[in-house]
């Protein structure tokens, strides 16, 4: 479970990422000069000390991109390149924010999702008159069934390759699909462990993100 608070971020998400998302290599050909919030589901940090929270946005040409994003009440160390901006949290004081694809914790929790079959976190959110269950209007579920834990995460590396980045993670890799093909074919993919999810303007399950596993 995720536990939210009811709280103000400055600057906002939203003016966060329209400064970062122009300037990614895996932006491609779409026009991110204004994006819109459609749709985001987040994943559980097992420590509860990392924020996980993936954005999916539309462009101002009605492409759907994908931003995977972590937060954390300190300085991640030699991750530098990977901070986004940091913001005010009303609650919880200021917050690093990061490029989730940089981030272990966030590598650790999209392997075991897809890997597991697993889903997306239920998020609580605390307020003033106490805590209330938010019900989840993206859907993401993983294709696997394995039962078995995977190992903690010693290094990894990742790359940017067209609309995807891709983790490497010494016993698997990850693809993202920073970019979503909405009308994609599920059927192409095989075996190969995924991520599907649907979110309210899209009800047929797209492709998210790949496990491949040596």
């Amino acid at each position: 479970m995720a536990l939210l608070y009811q709280a103000t971020l400055t600057p906002s998400k939203i003016e966060l990422l329209q400064s970062w998302i122009p300037h990614q290599p895996w932006i491609g050909d779409a026009d991110a000069t204004k994006v819109e919030v459609v749709g985001g589901y987040r994943f559980d940090d097992p420590d509860g000390e990392v924020g996980i929270e993936t954005h999916l946005l539309q462009t101002a040409d009605g492409q759907i991109l994908q931003v995977p994003v972590t937060y954390r009440g300190s300085p991640m160390t030699g991750a530098e390149s990977f901070v986004i901006a940091t913001t005010q949290h009303s609650v919880l004081g200021k917050r690093w924010v990061y490029d989730a694809c940089g981030d272990p914790v966030y590598v650790r929790a999209l392997a075991t999702v897809i890997l597991r079959g697993g889903t997306q976190a239920e998020i609580d959110v605390v307020t003033d008159t106490g805590q209330k269950r938010l019900e989840a209007t993206t859907r993401v579920s993983g294709s696997g069934s394995s039962q078995s834990a995977l190992a903690p995460i010693a290094s990894f590396s990742f790359s940017n390759e067209g609309a995807t980045t891709v983790i490497s993670a010494g016993q698997f890799e990850l693809t993202v699909e920073r970019v979503i093909d909405a009308a994609g074919e599920e059927e192409v993919y095989g075996d190969t462990p995924r991520l599907m999810g649907t979110w309210p303007s899209h009800t047929a399950p797209a492709l998210l993100a790949l496990a491949r596993t040596s």
